[in-house]
Parts: C-alpha cells; structure tokens; sequence
C-alpha cells in the first residue's frame, strides 16, 4: 500500500469519524431538520421565490431558537437572512426584533461566527436609520466596524471588505441627510483603501474601481454640502477607466444629476449595459423600477430629450405591465407550494427516518472497513519498525558475546603464575560453567557454586566483582538466558519447555530477565534469529 493511498484512507477516516461524531453528538433531530430547511430556503432565494425562501429561513431559524447551541451557524445565517428579508419589503421593526433577538441570544458565545455578527450589527444599524434611529445608528456601525477590524486583526490587514463596509456606511448616512456622519465614514473608507493599495498591489483593478468610488462619493458629499466647485474638480480628474463598471456609472449619475449636469447623466445612463439594465428590470420587481428605470427616464427629460424620454417611457410602462404579470404568477406559484408544503413536510419526516438508517449503517460499515485497513496498515507497520531494530540488537548482541568470549580466551590463555587469586578463582569458575548441567540445574545457587569450587561465599563473591562486575545471582541467569537464547535460536521446542531447560522456575522472573538483557520478548528473539 503506498503512502498516498494511506494518507486517503487516514484523511477519510478522519473526515467520516468527524461527521459521525458531530452528527451523533451535536446535531439533533430539529438541527438536521434547520439544516434541510435552510438549504430550501436557499434555493427557492436563487430562484427570486421570495416568499417561500423567506417561509423556509424563518422555519430554520425558528426550530433552533430555543436551543441554537445544536448549530449556531445554522441558526445565525437563517436568522440573519430572515431578517434581511423582512427589510427589504419594509418591516423595519420586524428586522430590529429578530436581530436583536439573535445578537441577545448569541452574546458571549464562542462557537458563533464574528463576521455573522459584524453582518448582523450592520443589518440592525440600517433598520435603526429606517426608523429614525440616528444617535442608535451611529453607535451600532461602530461597533460593527470595530468588530470587523478585530476579526482581521487590526487595520494594517488592509482588507477590501473594510473599505467597502466604510463606503456602504458612508452612503447609509449620506442618503439621510447626516452630511457630518458621511464626511467621518469618508474618511474612514479613504484610510481603508489606501491600505488595501499598499497591501494588494497585484488586485489594481479592484483598487482602480475603489478609487473610483471613493472619488464619486466625495463629489457628492460635497456638492450636498454646498461645495460645488470643489465637488466639480474632484470629478474632473476621475477617469472613464474608473467609471466604466456599474455601480460607479450609477454613483456617477447621482453626482451629475445632483449637480444639474443632466446631459452627462443621460450619457452615462446610454452606456450602462443594455443587458445589466434588462436583467435587473426583467427580475419584474417595482423596486428595480424605481430604482433604476425611472431617474433614466428624469435624466433625458430634464436633458432636454424629450424623444428620448417619451421612449423610455413606454418601456417603463411595459415594464410595470411585465411586473404585474411576473407578480401575479410568481405569486400564485409560491402559494401553491405553500399550501403543499405541509403535506411534503409530513411525507418528507418519514422517508427521511428510514434514509437516515441507512446513512448510519452505510457509514458505520466505512467506518469500520477503513478502520480494520488502518489498523492493518499501523500494525504492518509497527511490525516492520520492530523487526528492524530486533535485528540490529541481534547483531549487537553477537558482537558483545563474541567480545566476551575473546576477553574470556584471553585469560585462560595468560600463565597462572600471572594471576591473581581473584582472577585465579574467576578463570576455575568459568570452567566450571563450560558444563551446562551446573546452570541448567535449577537448584544451583550461589551456595552451590563456592562448594563446587571448594571456596566460600565471600572469596566467591569478590572474584566476581573484580572480574566480571556483577553478582553471584546475575552471573548464573546470564549463562541461564544466554542458554535459553541458544535453544529458541536453534530449536523448534515450546518457550515453556525452554524455560526448564534452562534452569528457571518461574516463566514471569525469565521473561523479565530475558527483555533485559536482550532488550526483546523470546518470541521477538526466536523470529529474528530465525531470519
């Protein structure tokens, strides 16, 4: 198995036991139930069915209210979008209630997103324009600016969305009338911007059309504030190059049509694109009416176009008959879904308790597949990693008693006359030892070696200080261990039976010993003396 296809399986297995778990421990049954709600109200909103996208975000949004905890994101964005909903047609005190209701509830918790909250603050700061809320307005763009600085980490990030968030304020407080307001947010949105082109040289464009922006909007702030000449130089040097997109050609109309420049508006109002002003007219909606079909109109009439104009009208009333008719059937359509969607609802929770039985039983079976793989896999693996280092301490331990046996050589080897008693007693015990039936009898102990000798205990007891570092106990389950090694590496005899022929009594003391000195189970010795 190669190493990409185990990290897959790993990066699986990590993935399904995190969904499992998450949906085991964390999502209940009303939180799957927001989640499928949330997603219809999605698509019907891509669909312009408004009314059941806003049906399907208060249904999510209302089925975690008492407990949003089971999923904040969830609850947050279909609150949220509910709310915006009820703003656009103009419920203002519905939209304050349920984003205050929101921001109450998720006050102080860690799991809810700050940027859903900088989006909600906002959100709350133009319904509280709408209701003549200035004082209130001010306070809450505010905190929703600092917010936003503080999930990006100060105002050195020079982050775009900040200075679009500063223009969107700067336009709230414009329309209205708060000229002072306008001119702090201005310049808010123009330190934004120059960091953004410090920052992100390479997104000129984006920077370019910002520029462009931000020009537009100081030329009408100052012809509102009665500083028309100043408004007429800084539109001067505004490019075509940073009008050329929609929204700064429509910026650029308010300045014009503000200032009394009504053919320059009407110019720019031909090159808007024929086809970005059909697909917001053709969505049918009174409001892109308003918004964007009738000033074209005032612009040709007060241009002196009157040919022009009275053509635009038509198209205008054209319009409005489209809008009526899309409305009705839009209307009569999302009714009908309405009405059906009870009934779906009910057919829905039960088909869904069966599928979800499925889905369990499809991902325990991965689970535990690619979980029986892994362990396989780590098992192989360990396997591998303790072979090899078995086999270099196999040959360490060789090469350690083959020094032994030198050094052991070497002494016999020397005349007696140069020894002394202790070496002397040490070379006679070593002998002695050549005969495995002294160490393999499980009755010789340290007495029976200096009897055997003809020494004691004490002189016994310090030849093997001197000559071999250790005691009389450790040099006799040395030669036991050494013994045992011998028939695990040559025979096919049972590690019981081993045992006793070596000498030991008690298989637990021989394991012990044996890991110690060979750093490896018997087991482990007998495979890799084997290989």
């Amino acid at each position: 198995m190669s190493k990409q296809i185990i990290l897959v399986v790993l990066c699986v297995v990590a993935l399904v036991a995190c969904r499992a778990e998450k949906a085991s421990d964390h999502v209940s049954e009303k939180a799957n139930t927001a989640l499928s709600w949330h997603a219809d109200a999605l698509r019907y909103d891509e669909a312009g069915q408004m009314q059941l996208a806003e049906l399907y975000y208060k249904k999510a949004y209302e089925v975690l209210k008492d407990n949003p905890s089971q999923d904040w994101l969830t609850y947050g964005d279909a609150g949220y979008r509910y709310a915006c909903m009820l703003y656009q047609r103009g419920d203002m005190e519905g939209t304050l209630a349920i984003v205050s209701e929101i921001m109450d509830i998720a006050k102080g918790q860690k799991e809810f997103p700050a940027t859903m909250e900088t989006g909600l603050l906002s959100l709350m700061a133009q319904s509280q324009l709408h209701l003549a809320m200035p004082e209130a307005a001010r306070q809450t763009f505010t905190k929703a600016y600092e917010n936003q600085m503080t999930v990006l980490g100060g105002k050195e990030r020079g982050d775009f969305n900040l200075a679009i968030m500063c223009s969107n304020i700067f336009s709230s407080f414009f329309e209205i009338g708060e000229y002072d307001e306008a001119r702090k947010w201005l310049g808010h949105y123009e330190e934004e911007l120059l960091a953004c082109e410090q920052l992100h040289v390479s997104d000129s464009v984006l920077v370019e059309e910002l520029k462009g922006d931000l020009a537009l909007c100081k030329a009408q702030y100052l012809q509102a504030a009665g500083h028309a000449e100043e408004a007429a130089a800084v539109y001067a040097v505004i490019s075509r190059k940073q009008i050329s997109m929609p929204g700064n050609i429509l910026e650029a109309i308010g300045y014009l049509m503000a200032s009394g420049r009504y053919d320059e508006a009407a110019y720019w109002y031909d090159q808007l694109d024929s086809t970005f002003l059909t697909s917001i007219g053709t969505k049918t909606t009174f409001d892109n009416i308003a918004t964007y079909l009738s000033p074209r109109y005032s612009a040709y009439r007060k241009a002196g176009r009157i040919s022009e104009a009275l053509v635009f009208a038509d198209s205008i009333r054209a319009a409005i008959d489209s809008a009526i008719v899309w409305q009705k059937k839009s209307d009569a359509a999302e009714l009908a879904v309405i009405y059906q969607t009870h009934e779906k609802d009910l057919q829905l929770s039960t088909s869904n308790f069966q599928l979800k039985l499925h889905r369990l039983f499809a991902v325990a079976l991965v689970i535990i597949l690619l979980l029986i793989v892994y362990l396989l896999w780590r098992a192989r693996k360990y396997n591998k990693v303790l072979l090899d280092k078995n086999r270099s301490l196999y040959e360490q331990i060789q090469q350690r008693e083959q020094v032994e046996a030198e050094q052991l050589e070497q002494m016999e080897a020397q005349p007696i006359e140069t020894l002394n008693q202790n070496q002397q007693l040490y070379r006679r015990l070593c002998e002695l030892m050549k005969d495995s039936a002294v160490y393999t009898n499980a009755e010789t102990n340290y007495d029976t070696l200096a009897r055997l000798l003809g020494t004691n205990r004490t002189y016994l007891g310090e030849a093997l200080r001197e000559c071999a570092d250790m005691t009389p106990a450790d040099f006799i389950n040395q030669y036991r261990i050494r013994h045992a090694a011998r028939l695990l590496a040559t025979t096919d005899d049972p590690i019981g039976l081993i045992i006793d022929q070596s000498g030991f009594t008690n298989r637990v003391t021989f394991s012990r010993l044996f890991r110690e000195y060979y750093s490896m189970t018997p087991s482990e010795f007998r495979q890799t003396a084997g290989e």
